[in-house]
């Protein structure tokens, strides 16, 4: 039986290590047939390149930072020289200086702000723009971002990486308002808190967790490989009529008053 997503062709970008939420959802979207690409930061290399290494087929690396257009622009050029099928791309990257993370919000610093916003909400629209035309020629596309409650909600210790998931996700609707006439879906996964290297650099991230096992409807967090299939619905035609939306992934705690 064919995979949900059988002959597509996948970007993943934000892949850092065996933990991250992007890792899941490439072995997810292998799983289901998809050709994937994986970009990579110069210092996660080592570890993308062994994680990437255990699916088959083994997907296309790709170096990129995504506070450089010249890379994200080599990027795109790389899929185009490659035959330029491209179905679907997940956001999977985020980033805020834990300085930022352990003072208080009213401290943040315009660089702090800066660095947050480009890295974490910026870099969709660039992603966006690469894909267009790419997956304009396959007669459409889907680009799923990865967002947290804490764009809407205070967390302690989230700070300005609550701003910068307000500003992803508005960003979200904005994209599915623009590419939606080339047939291009654009969604966001709001995942319940999950140990991620980003997660570790959130003072009182336990906290965090046990608040949510107390107070979810189930009773519990969420593992990564449940954000992902949630993510392959998405990406895939089970989700065709989807887009604009932030498809909450977190055992029912944003439901929650108290």
């Amino acid at each position: 039986m064919a995979g949900a997503l059988e002959g597509k062709v996948g970007l993943i970008v934000g892949v850092a290590n065996k933990r991250s939420i992007a890792w899941a959802i490439a072995k997810a979207a292998a799983r289901e047939g998809a050709q994937l690409l994986l970009t990579y930061q110069d210092r996660f290399a080592a570890h993308v390149q062994e994680l990437a290494a255990t699916l088959d087929p083994t997907p296309v690396l790709l170096p990129c930072d995504v506070q450089d257009d010249a890379q994200i622009d080599a990027v795109f050029a790389g899929i185009a020289e490659r035959g330029g099928a491209l179905d679907f791309v997940v956001h999977g990257v985020a980033f805020a200086s834990r300085h930022e993370l352990t003072r208080p919000f009213s401290n943040t610093s315009r660089e702090g702000f800066r660095l947050a916003l480009d890295v974490s909400a910026y870099s969709l629209i660039a992603l966006a723009r690469g894909a267009r035309p790419l997956m304009a020629a396959r007669g459409g596309g889907s680009i799923v971002a990865l967002t947290f409650l804490g764009s809407d909600r205070v967390f302690p210790n989230y700070n300005v990486m609550g701003v910068a998931k307000a500003a992803l996700e508005s960003t979200v609707r904005y994209l599915a308002a623009d590419l939606g006439p080339q047939n291009i879906r654009v969604n966001a996964v709001s995942a319940g808190p999950i140990k991620t290297l980003a997660a570790v650099g959130i003072g009182g991230f336990s906290a965090i967790l046990n608040v949510v096992r107390e107070r979810a409807p189930l009773r519990r967090t969420v593992e990564a490989s449940e954000v992902a299939d949630a993510s392959i619905f998405l990406l895939g035609p089970a989700g065709r009529g989807v887009t604009g939306e932030v498809l909450m992934v977190d055992a029912g705690y944003h439901a929650m008053g108290m």
